[in-house]
């Protein structure tokens, strides 16, 4: 039989563990529905060049990552590959040594801007750095970007 004080302390557990569940539920509604801005009208935290930025990746991958990760940068170089499916768009800048490459995801705004791109066009792109990592099987670096844009 429960006493006065352990229902008292049962139902303050009760209370305490609904409140971590609401704010819980309440923090992943708010990343699952967060909104971007337009990247294109965003200010570049860092303007470079394909090849320079591989290399910075290829020297040092995690110092690389811990500076440009979630930062909005301008990367200019050559089109290498363009991948596009009914909804989505990925244009590639590889190193031709290597292997290592860059890979931009487009906002859906922008995927006319990506198909409208061909192989070996210079351009420059905006974007969502998201990180870069080393694939042993693949023996290459890959750096991945968000939120695309051709920078204008």
């Amino acid at each position: 039989m429960l006493t006065s004080s352990s229902k008292k302390n049962r139902k303050k557990w009760l209370i305490g563990a609904l409140l971590i569940l609401l704010a819980g539920v309440a923090t992943a509604w708010w990343i699952f529905t967060e909104k971007f801005d337009d990247t294109s009208k965003v200010q570049s935290d860092f303007t470079v060049t394909a090849p320079a930025f591989i290399k910075e990746f290829q020297q040092d991958l995690k110092k690389a990552n811990e500076k440009y990760s979630e930062k909005i940068i301008v990367v200019s170089g050559t089109v290498t590959k363009i991948e596009t499916v009914d909804t989505t768009a990925n244009v590639k800048m590889i190193d031709n040594q290597t292997g290592d490459y860059i890979i931009f995801a487009f906002q859906q705004q922008h995927l006319a801007e990506a198909r409208a791109l061909k192989e070996g066009d210079a351009v420059s792109i905006k974007g969502s750095c998201s990180n870069g990592v080393y694939s042993d099987i693949l023996g290459v670096t890959n750096i991945s970007f968000k939120r695309c844009a051709v920078n204008k």
